[in-house]
C-alpha cells in the first residue's frame, strides 16, 4: 500500500556532495580510481592499504567521510529549513505549505532546493550564509571547472536519453571528448568467460568496430589490462605501448583505458583515443574520467548485448543455489550486501555439502556476513582479499592451499584447504575442499558409529534421565519412542549365563567409580539374540561426586560369529599352509638342483666362465630366471641367459623345459638367430601359455668370434680396456608370444682380455628409473670392477650384485666369460 506523504524540507537534498552532479543521488559512486603515475597526489590518488591494518585505515577513512557528509547535509538542511522560514513569513502559509513551494520553485527553476534556499536566504538576508551552502554543492570541483560541469551534464542527458551503448558513446565523445581533444571512444562490457565485448562506440569506422565486436579470453589489450588491474591504464602512444586495440590506425595516439564498476564489481571498461599524444594528465582530468567511468557503468548496466538471459553470469540467487547444491564439496553463495565499495559480503547459501570448518552448523553461518562469520578472512592475502578481487574484476581465483581461520571461543583454529573462487553475475561462490580431516570428524563418527553398530548413551545419576543415540534403541530391538532402560536393568536384559559378568562391571562403575567394560548377550525382546560389548566411564562433578555415567555398546556378534567360523577352519587352513611349504620346497629344491646360486670360474677351451645366480628375498617369489655354459659337439660354446615370466612352480618347470630344449637343439650345428626361432615354437607349442625372454650366443674358440641373438632380452656388456659399453640391440620378440618369428643375429670380434656379461632384468630393474639410466648404472660398475688377478672375473660378477641398485626384488641371474 502507498501512502501519501507531505514533502519535508529536507527533501531533494544529495546524498553525496558531487562536482559534476553525474548521476547524482540516483546510483551509487563506483570505487575511487588510483590516479595514473605522474598524476598529483590527493585523496582520489592515494592507493589503497593492503592488509589488517589497511583495513582499518579504509575503516577510519570512511568514518571520517561519513562524519563530514553528516555535517555538510545538516549545514544544508538548516539552509533549507530558514529558506522555508523565509516563504512562510512572505507568503504567510503554514511549513507544509512552504516546503512544497520550495520544491516547486526549484523544479520550474532546474535547480535544487538547497541551490533555491541559498539565494532566497541571501536576498533575504545579504548575508555570507548562500557563499557556504555553494561551497558546499560545488566543493569537489575547482572553480575552473564550470564548464566541465556543464558538459558532462549535457553527456549524462543524452546518454541516459539513449538507447543503448552506442547513443552513449556519442554523447560521451561529442561533449566531453572532443573538448579534450579526444577523436573515438569505445565501451567494453566485460563478459563472465573473460573475453570483452564492444557495446558502443563512437569516431571508428563501421568495419573497424565489427572488426573488434569480440576480444576473447587471453588477449591482451588496453581494456583488458585495465580490468586486470583495477585501474586506469594510459598510454602515450599506441605505437609505443605494442598491444593490440581498436583503431590501431585510425586513432594510433594516446590512449586511455578507465575500468567501469558498479558497486565494486568491475562490469566494462571506458576507452579513449587521441590521434595525437596524451595531452599532460591532471587532477582534474582523472576526474572527468572517473565521472565518464560511472555513466559508462550506468550504461552497461542494463546493456544485454548478445548474452543469454539464462547464461551463467546473469542467473538469480536460487537459480545460483540449486546449481552448487549438485556439488559435493562443501560451497557457500556470496552477494554484496549494499552497493558500498569495498564490498561488504553477506553468505546467503551453502549447498548440502557445506561443513564450517570451525565445527559450527550451517544456520550460524548462512545469513551472516563474511568478515563476522570468519573475521580473519581480512587479514592480507587470505579468504576476503581474493573474493574482493574476483567480484570486481571476474577473474576465477584458485589457490591448492589456502590457509583458512577461524575464531573458535576467542582461540584461532587454523587448517588448510583448496580453495576455488568465482563470480556469477553480482554473485560469488566459495568452494573449499579441507585439506585435513578437522571438519569432518562429526560426519565420520556418524557414520563410524553406524558401520560399526555402537550406540552411545548417558545416564544422570540424580534425575535418573537416560539418554540414547538412535542406533543403541536398534540394538535393543526397541523403536525411538520407547523410554531407554537404565544400568540398573541391564541384567534384567542379559542372559542367564552373563548376569554375574554384567554384575561386576556396574560394581567397577558405580561402586568403585572406574570406567569398566564386559562382554554379554543381549536377549532382546524379539527374541533375537546379540552379542554385545559395554563400555562405560564414570563421570565427576566439581565436588568429585559421581553424578552421571556414559559409555557405548557396541554390536559384535558378527565379530563373534566370525571366531567361531575361523576357529572351524583353523585346521583345515594349517594343513593348506603346510601343504604350500612343501610345494614351495619342491621347487627351490628343483631350481637349486639346476642352477646353483655359484658356478665358476671354469674354462672351456681359450674361454673362462663364471657364473652367479641370486634368489628373490621372498620366498614365495620363486622365478624362472635361468642360464647355461655348455660345451658342444663342434667345438663351439652355448652361452645363454633366459627369464620366464611370473613366479612359482609354473615358471620354474618353465624355466626347466626351456633350458633342456635349448641344450638339445644347440647340438644341430645351427646359429643362435635359427635356435631361438626353434625356441619360440617350443615355447608356443608345448608349454602352456608361458612367455620368455633370453639371450643366446655362440663362442668360436679358434677365431675367437661369438654370434648372438636375444629374444626381446636386455643386451650383454662388453667390458675391454677399462671401458665398458652395451652390446647394439638386434632385433628378437618375446619367446612364445607367435607361433613364428625370425631373429636377427650380430657377430662380435674378441680380443685376448675381452670381458662379456649376460644378465638378467633382476640385476638393474628399478622402480624410480626408467631402463636407459638403469643400464648406465651398470656400464659405469662394470668400468669399475676388479679388471686384474686369478679371480678377477668372479671378483666382477661379485662387485656387481653387491653394488646393484635394483630394488624389484626378482630373481638375478649372471654369467660372465673373459677371453684369454
Amino acid at each position: 500500500m502507498h501512502q501519501s506523504r507531505e514533502p519535508r524540507p529536507d527533501q531533494g537534498l544529495p546524498t553525496t556532495p558531487t562536482g559534476s552532479g553525474l548521476i547524482g543521488a540516483q546510483r551509487p559512486a563506483p570505487p575511487s580510481l588510483p590516479v595514473p603515475a605522474g598524476a598529483p597526489s590527493g585523496p582520489a590518488g592515494t592507493a589503497a592499504v593492503g592488509g589488517a591494518i589497511g583495513r582499518l585505515a579504509d575503516t577510519v577513512e570512511e568514518l571520517r567521510r561519513q562524519l563530514d557528509d553528516a555535517q555538510a547535509h545538516a549545514a544544508g538542511r538548516s539552509v533549507v529549513e530558514m529558506a522555508v522560514g523565509v516563504l512562510v513569513e512572505r507568503l504567510r502559509c503554514g511549513p507544509t505549505e512552504a516546503a512544497k513551494q520550495l520544491h516547486l520553485l526549484a523544479e520550474q527553476a532546474g535547480s535544487t532546493p538547497l541551490e533555491l534556499a541559498a539565494g532566497l536566504v541571501n536576498r533575504a538576508a545579504a548575508d555570507k550564509i548562500s557563499e557556504a551552502a555553494r561551497d558546499f554543492v560545488t566543493r569537489t570541483a575547482s572553480p575552473a571547472s564550470t564548464g566541465v560541469g556543464v558538459r558532462l551534464r549535457n553527456t549524462e542527458a543524452d546518454a541516459l536519453s539513449g538507447s543503448d551503448a552506442a547513443a552513449a558513446a556519442r554523447a560521451m565523445l561529442e561533449h566531453a571528448l572532443r573538448p579534450l581533444g579526444a577523436v573515438a571512444v569505445a565501451i567494453w562490457a566485460a563478459r563472465p568467460d573473460l573475453s570483452l565485448a564492444l557495446a558502443g562506440s563512437a569516431g571508428f569506422a563501421d568495419a573497424e568496430a565489427r572488426r573488434w565486436r569480440h576480444v576473447p579470453p587471453g588477449v591482451v589489450t588496453a581494456a583488458r589490462r585495465a580490468l586486470d588491474e583495477r585501474a586506469p591504464v594510459t598510454y602515450r602512444t599506441l605505437a609505443d605501448a605494442a598491444v593490440p586495440s581498436i583503431g590501431r590506425h585510425e586513432a594510433g595516439g594516446g590512449r586511455v583505458a578507465v575500468p567501469a564498476g558498479v558497486g565494486g564489481r568491475l562490469i566494462g571498461v571506458l576507452e579513449v583515443c587521441w590521434s595525437d599524444e596524451l595531452p599532460d594528465w591532471s587532477q582534474s582530468l582523472h576526474r572527468q574520467f572517473e565521472a565518464l567511468a560511472e555513466l559508462c557503468a550506468a550504461t552497461l548496466e542494463d546493456w544485454a548485448g548478445d548474452v543469454p538471459e539464462d547464461a551463467p553470469g546473469t542467473g538469480r540467487l536460487d537459480e545460483l543455489g540449486r546449481l552448487v547444491d549438485g556439488i559435493l564439496d562443501p560451497c557457500m553463495i556470496l552477494e554484496p550486501a549494499d552497493d558500498a565499495f569495498p564490498p561488504r559480503f553477506v553468505i546467503r547459501h551453502a549447498n548440502p555439502a557445506f561443513v564450517d570448518f570451525a565445527g559450527r552448523p550451517t544456520g550460524a553461518v548462512v545469513g551472516s556476513p563474511l568478515l563476522e562469520a570468519y573475521p580473519l578472512a581480512a587479514q592480507e592475502g587470505n579468504l576476503l582479499e581474493a573474493v574482493e578481487d574476483v567480484h570486481a574484476t571476474g577473474t576465477p581465483f584458485k589457490d591448492p592451499r589456502m590457509r583458512l581461520t577461524a575464531l573458535v571461543d576467542g582461540v584461532p583454529l587454523h587448517t588448510d584447504a583448496y580453495v576455488s573462487i568465482s563470480r556469477h553475475g553480482r554473485h560469488v561462490t566459495v568452494l573449499w575442499r579441507l585439506a585435513d580431516s578437522t571438519p569432518k570428524i562429526a560426519r565420520l563418527l556418524h557414520h563410524a558409529q553406524r558401520l560399526g553398530r555402537i550406540g552411545g548413551f548417558e545416564e544422570d545419576l540424580a534425575t535418573r534421565e537416560v539418554v540414547w543415540n538412535d542406533t543403541l534403541f536398534e540394538l535393543y530391538g526397541l523403536p525411538p519412542t520407547d523410554r531407554p532402560i537404565a544400568l540398573e536393568r541391564l541384567a534384567d536384559h542379559a542372559h542367564p549365563d552373563d548376569v554375574d559378568a554384567v554384575g561386576r562391571f556396574l560394581r567397577t562403575l558405580l561402586h568403585h567409580r572406574r570406567p569398566a567394560s564386559t562382554a554379554f548377550r543381549l536377549q532382546r525382546a524379539d527374541g533375537v539374540t546379540r552379542h554385545i560389548r559395554v563400555v562405560a566411564e564414570p563421570v565427576h562433578d566439581r565436588l568429585d561426586r559421581l553424578s552421571a555415567v556414559r559409555g557405548a555398546y557396541q554390536d559384535v556378534s558378527a565379530q563373534h560369529w566370525t571366531e567361531v567360523a575361523l576357529a572351524a577352519t583353523r585346521d583345515q587352513l594349517a594343513q593348506t599352509e603346510q601343504q604350500a611349504a612343501e610345494r614351495h620346497r619342491l621347487v627351490l629344491q628343483l631350481q637349486h638342483a639346476i642352477m646353483p646360486p655359484t658356478v665358476g670360474p671354469r674354462t672351456l677351451n681359450n674361454l673362462d666362465v663364471a657364473v652367479r645366480y641370486r634368489p628373490a628375498e621372498k620366498d614365495h617369489l620363486v622365478g624362472g630366471d635361468w642360464y647355461d655354459a655348455l660345451p658342444l659337439p663342434s667345438g663351439q660354446v652355448l652361452l645363454c641367459v633366459g627369464d620366464v615370466a611370473g613366479h612359482g612352480i609354473e615358471a620354474a618347470t618353465g624355466m626347466v623345459a626351456l633350458r633342456n630344449a635349448l641344450r638339445g637343439l644347440a647340438a644341430t650345428g645351427a646359429g643362435p638367430a635359427q635356435l631361438l626361432a626353434w625356441l619360440n615354437s617350443v615355447t608356443h607349442h608345448l608349454t602352456d601359455h608361458v612367455t620368455a625372454t633370453a639371450v643366446c650366443g655362440l663362442y668360436d674358440p679358434e677365431r675367437r668370434r661369438l654370434r648372438w641373438a636375444r629374444a626381446g632380452h636386455l643386451p650383454p656388456v662388453l667390458l675391454r680396456g677399462g671401458a665398458a659399453e652395451c652390446l647394439p640391440q638386434v632385433d628378437g620378440i618375446l619367446l612364445g608370444v607367435i607361433d613364428r618369428a625370425d631373429y636377427q643375429e650380430s657377430e662380435l670380434a674378441l680380443e685376448p682380455g675381452d670381458r662379456i656379461v649376460m644378465y638378467t632384468d633382476g640385476l638393474i630393474e628399478r622402480r624410480d628409473q626408467g631402463l636407459h639410466a638403469s643400464l648406465a648404472n651398470l656400464v659405469s660398475l662394470s668400468e669399475a670392477a676388479p679388471r686384474e688377478g686369478a679371480t678377477a672375473l668372479d671378483a666382477h660378477l661379485d662387485h656387481l650384485l653387491r653394488f646393484s641398485g635394483a630394488d624389484t626384488d626378482d630373481d638375478t641371474c649372471l654369467v660372465g666369460f673373459e677371453v684369454r
